[in-house]
């Protein structure tokens, strides 16, 4: 009896463990593209164990880096995280699914402002996941007086003190406006003149950095740098010190959205992940740990006021008047690269 009992036991057993085994080789997979710490990864766990789906998380750090390696293909991501003027691009060269928002229901929380945007007019390929503005993060304690223009970044006094964006679109877009124009210009003049003004700065500049600013700024290792206004709360969270402003010149208005690559194998466990991020709790948590501006309405409501109320967290319209939403540059977008390939190896 016992035998027949412990028999039983190890067939069932084996059945078990087959099925779990086998469960986990065909359990699908979703390879998510992001920027650096751009998520609360607490959240990814939570999806995984909600839904049975793997997730595969890589990280970028420019829209171009992104862009490059998509491009060349053989990448296999489900979902990616670009910016406003890079979704377009990726549109017209056809490089996006189309969405199916009756997958995405949690998608009326997306606050009306930041939908039928010129980059997807009529939100057939994105979802709203972040905005925000570029501008200048400061030590109170290292700078004089509240700094009102880009030009400050030119200043000999900061000499060494500097810290410039590692994002040529980032960094040629506020050197355009600190000259007095567009960050979109397409004029070779303009341009010509950005590119040497770089050149005239690089001996003040510090480091040229990109997610690593937030520590140098929060221990003090330098006065000034150019951030993402998100960067700016988290800093300023860490470091009361620190203090933000959008120059007078205006800066770039921006929106990240959430996009599904085509040729996806898994479109709609896609949906479900996008689907996932817009419910209030996790929209909630992921404003919360980022610092960067929601544009979900029921997840700002549940952020502390004293976030909310900071006008450099969520601007508001009259804090945008000279700023700008950064647009495909077409072909001009070679003269970026060189521009940049030549400041940097100047």
């Amino acid at each position: 009896m016992k035998k027949r009992f412990f028999r039983v036991l190890l067939v069932v057993l084996c059945i078990t463990v087959f099925a779990v085994g086998c469960g986990k080789k065909n359990q699908v997979e979703l390879n998510v593209y992001n920027w650096g710490d751009y998520i609360d990864e607490s959240v990814l766990q939570d999806f995984e164990k909600k839904y049975n789906i793997k997730v595969n998380y890589d990280t970028f750090t420019t829209n171009e880096d992104m862009y490059v390696k998509v491009k060349a293909g053989g990448s296999h991501y489900d979902i990616l995280i670009p910016s406003d003027y890079m979704i377009k691009r990726m549109i017209d060269e056809d490089m996006l699914e189309k969405l199916d928002l009756s997958n995405i229901p949690n998608y009326k929380y997306i606050d009306s402002r930041f939908k039928n945007l010129e980059y997807d007019p009529n939100n057939e390929y994105s979802v709203p996941y972040m905005w925000g503005t570029v501008g200048i993060l400061y030590n109170k304690k290292m700078v004089s007086e509240k700094p009102t223009s880009w030009k400050v970044l030119w200043d000999k006094k900061y000499a060494k003190q500097i810290l410039m964006m590692d994002s040529q679109r980032d960094s040629i877009g506020i050197t355009l406006k600190m000259l007095g124009y567009s960050l979109n210009s397409k004029n070779p003049d303009e341009l010509e003149q950005a590119k040497q003004a770089l050149i005239e700065q690089k001996s003040l500049v510090l480091a040229y950095v990109v997610d690593e600013v937030k520590d140098k700024m929060i221990a003090g290792e330098a006065a000034l740098a150019v951030v993402w206004s998100g960067d700016a709360v988290y800093c300023i969270r860490e470091n009361p010190d620190l203090d933000y402003v959008v120059p007078e010149e205006g800066s770039n208005y921006w929106f990240d959205a959430i996009v599904i690559p085509k040729g996806t194998q898994h479109k709609k466990e896609a949906e479900l992940f996008i689907n996932f991020l817009c419910e209030t709790d996790i929209a909630y948590r992921n404003a919360d740990y980022i610092g960067y501006a929601s544009p979900h309405t029921e997840a700002v409501k549940k952020l502390p006021k004293e976030i909310t109320s900071k006008r450099y967290a969520y601007p508001l319209e009259e804090d945008l008047t000279n700023s700008e939403i950064f647009v495909d540059l077409g072909s001009v977008l070679k003269e970026f690269d060189r521009i940049w390939t030549e400041v940097k190896s100047h």
